[in-house]
């Protein structure tokens, strides 16, 4: 058998040998290997090499990638692609059935490590761990070039058998540097008396070592110190009770922490929320529900039911003296005033004494006996009387503006005006006449002046007595009952909204009557005082009422005969004013002079009329707001100034007050058809009539008044205020016109009568007015002046206006 397998050896290598007379191209040689795959002649996969020049087989393959592990024990596949020549992707394929295949390898991250090459570094890291007590995970990881957590998963498995140490942190340590650290864990851990976060100990413990360790020794994790603590306490070498995983409470601090409650609290009757909080307690209400099942929890603080009955005994004794007080001062000095009011509520005889209205609790803590608030209400309500009613036994208050303001009032105040706030505000401002003498002029000029004044003056008085005789039996009270009762129900609909005495007024009549304020520890009186204000005030204000109301019903029939009197005087007024703007239309040609007639009767028939209409309006204002005024029946004409007219017009309650101050601006100004539209709208806001001219109306003013200026001429003997007066008559006689002319316009309304007089009469009439002025020229020059001269010219001219009387007279009589 050997011989022939030698002889068949020999032929083989022969055959080797021998040159082929036929050589095949590797082109050939690839078809041919074809071929026979596709005669299924070569049955099985052939793997091409990188160079493209030699065939593998699978198994070949696989056979060297497992020679190259069992060399190296750790390869990567790439570098076995380079080593054996063959494409990555039969590589990793090869490389993955080999590792399925065997449990003793892993692919991780293209590398195909062995167990036993992770045995051979497990025992390298012991040798490390010994010889430095301590090494960094990362650090190995670094040095083999695999990953952190690999590498750990590795180390658990080995730790105790190829590896004698500790894996905590990502850090190795050995048993003995453990215990070390354990006992330095224990030491530090129970030399803790107080709460105390474990981070703090981790992070002293970490120096220490440090310390020790020097610049070679490695940082310890503070997970380590917590795992050893955790086992530490588990075994119950250190107690306490951990909470959140690093809240340390030992069970000393637990200890005298509830020996301190427990003290406070029998001692006090009371704990606050607060209080257990500093002593590391954080949820104080549980705590001490749970610790006293029969303490009362409130807001901030925890009683004993002690507290209450304390209370309840001072409460008790304060009501049946009919006083007053302040629970905070009897509960201690750490209850704040909600909790005040709680407790103050739970005593039994609060509870009967609020439910038989014995009682009332205002604030928080203060507690009121009725009997006192009564006590206070009487007194406060003397002080409004003598205030509001002094000495009389009807008014609300008298008309005295500093008794009115002690209770924050304003007498001249009107309801409307009152409730609204003044909303209406102040409207219109004050006009003040201007004078329109001119300096610099002749002394003939200023003469002259002044003696038209002069004649102004005699003028006015006569008209100021006419004006109160004429037409009486012609005008007619006419009122609006229908308007004036819509505002009588205005009125009462508003009374009911007036709230007096003011809040301000309460607070300091309170503060005057509980002067111990301060005494029962009260820094801010608002505390108290404002609450009891708001008790009492409705009160006062509903006595406020009631006295008004009885006030208003006395008031009533005045504010009538007021309104009817009102209404008599200035139908006689109005009329007359409309009777002599009508004379003003002959003067329209010539504007200075009729800005001058304008003037003149503004201020000497249409004033008046203002002045008696803001004065009885006025009146009526203040009896409508419950004021008491003097005796109504004064019939003596009022005189006000421009600034006292404004004053009174923006004292009316809305729209009557802007309605009012534009009648005052209309006074002060040229025209009196202006004056007369505001007027007319002021008489019907305030509900009365203004009586318009009519043509009969004006026919019978007209003849009373000729009447009465023939009765004026016949026997007035003065020849200066003889003058005015006849050219009056003339221009009724002529023109059928009332004119009311000052002397600065008689020169005028003179030469306007020189067409409807013969020459003669008009001589006298023109002669006898330049003896006038000049007469009057003489007396201003003689003022201050005892010259006899100046005396005798005077006596000279004044008798020769006296021998002209007559014939001036007679000038009536022919025109």
């Amino acid at each position: 058998m050997d011989d022939e397998l030698l002889e068949l050896q020999r032929q083989f290598e022969f055959a080797q040998q021998a040159k082929s007379s036929i050589r095949l191209s590797e082109r050939n040689v690839v078809e041919l290997v074809q071929k026979l795959q596709e005669l299924r002649i070569l049955d099985f996969e052939l793997l091409h090499t990188v160079t493209g020049k030699e065939y593998i087989t699978p198994e070949h393959l696989r056979r060297e990638i497992l020679a190259e592990i069992e060399k190296l024990g750790r390869i990567s596949l790439i570098d076995l692609a380079d080593t054996i020549g063959v494409d990555l992707y039969y590589i990793e394929k090869q490389a993955e059935r080999i590792v399925s295949d065997d449990p003793q390898l892993t692919l991780i991250q293209g590398e195909i490590i062995s167990q036993s090459y992770w045995d051979s570094v497990a025992e390298e890291i012991n040798e490390r761990l010994q010889e430095s007590s301590q090494i960094a995970l990362a650090e190995i990881a670094a040095e083999l070039q695999v990953g952190s957590e690999l590498l750990a998963s590795m180390l658990d498995q080995r730790l105790g058998t190829l590896v004698k140490g500790r894996l905590e942190g990502g850090q190795l340590y050995t048993p003995a540097y453990v215990a070390r650290v354990s006992a330095m864990v224990r030491g530090a851990t129970r030399a803790i008396t107080v709460p105390t976060n474990l981070t703090v100990i981790w992070s002293s413990l970490q120096q220490l070592l440090q310390g020790i360790d020097g610049a070679s020794g490695i940082a310890v994790d503070a997970s380590f110190f917590q795992s050893l603590f955790n086992g530490i306490m588990k075994e119950n070498e250190v107690l306490g009770s951990l909470r959140a995983g690093v809240h340390w409470t030992p069970n000393i601090f637990s200890i005298a922490q509830k020996e301190s409650i427990d003290s406070f609290f029998s001692q006090n009757s009371v704990i606050s929320y607060e209080f257990l909080r500093k002593l590391g307690i954080p949820n104080p209400i549980q705590f001490l529900q749970s610790r006293y099942t029969d303490g009362i929890p409130l807001s901030t603080t925890f009683i004993h039911p002690s507290i209450i009955e304390m209370l309840d005994s001072a409460i008790e004794d304060i009501l049946e003296r009919g006083s007053w007080a302040n629970s905070l001062l009897v509960l201690p000095s750490s209850f704040e005033p909600q909790d005040a009011s709680k407790v103050l509520l739970s005593c039994p005889s609060v509870q009967g004494a609020l439910k038989s209205n014995k009682a009332l609790i205002f604030g928080d803590s203060f507690i009121f006996s009725n009997i006192f608030i009564k006590d206070l209400f009487d007194r406060m309500e003397k002080e409004m009387e003598t205030i509001i009613v002094p000495g009389s036994s009807t008014g609300i208050f008298s008309g005295d503006s500093q008794s009115s303001s002690k209770l924050g009032i304003d007498p001249s105040m009107s309801t409307e005006s009152i409730e609204m706030g003044n909303d209406s505000g102040k409207t219109g401002e004050i006009v003040e006449k201007k004078s329109k003498k001119k300096k610099g002029k002749s002394v003939g000029n200023t003469q002259s002046t002044t003696a038209e004044g002069a004649l102004d003056d005699q003028e006015s008085s006569t008209k100021s007595k006419k004006n109160q005789r004429k037409t009486r039996g012609t005008s007619n009270v006419q009122v609006a009952e229908t308007k004036t009762g819509g505002k009588k129900e205005s009125v009462k609909t508003k009374e009911s909204n007036i709230n007096y005495p003011t809040e301000e007024w309460v607070i300091e009549k309170i503060k005057t009557l509980i002067p111990d304020l301060e005494e029962h520890g009260i820094d801010d009186p608002t505390i108290i005082v404002q609450p009891l204000a708001n008790h009492l005030r409705p009160m006062l204000n509903n006595l406020w009422r009631e006295r008004r109301k009885a006030l208003f019903t006395e008031n009533a029939e005045k504010m009538k005969r007021l309104l009817d009197n009102t209404q008599q005087k200035l139908d006689e007024s109005f009329l007359n004013l409309q009777l002599y703007e009508k004379a003003l239309d002959l003067f329209e040609d010539d504007q200075s002079i009729s800005v001058i007639l304008h003037r003149h009767l503004l201020r000497t028939t249409a004033a008046p009329i203002v002045d008696m209409l803001f004065h009885n309006l006025d009146l009526h204002n203040k009896l409508k707001n419950g004021i008491e005024v003097a005796e109504l029946q004064n019939s003596e004409p009022v005189a006000l100034s421009t600034g006292e007219r404004i004053t009174i017009a923006k004292s009316f309650p809305g729209s009557l007050s802007n309605k009012a101050v534009t009648v005052a601006e209309a006074l002060e100004g040229k025209r009196v058809e202006t004056f007369i539209n505001a007027l007319g709208d002021l008489v019907e806001e305030s509900g009365m009539i203004s009586k318009k001219l009519d043509k009969k109306l004006e026919r019978t003013l007209l003849h009373s008044y000729r009447k009465e200026l023939t009765s004026q001429v016949s026997a007035e003997m003065d020849p200066i205020a003889l003058l005015p007066k006849v050219v009056s008559l003339l221009y009724v006689q002529i023109y059928h016109k009332a004119l009311q002319a000052p002397g600065r316009a008689i020169s005028v309304a003179i030469s306007r009568l020189k067409d409807k007089l013969d020459d003669s009469a008009h001589k006298i009439l023109s002669d006898y007015q330049t003896a006038t002025v000049t007469l009057l020229s003489l007396i201003s020059a003689a003022v201050g002046d005892e010259d006899d001269c100046s005396s005798d010219r005077i006596l000279t001219k004044r008798e020769f206006l006296e021998s002209q009387i007559p014939a001036l007279k007679g000038l009536v009589l022919y025109a």
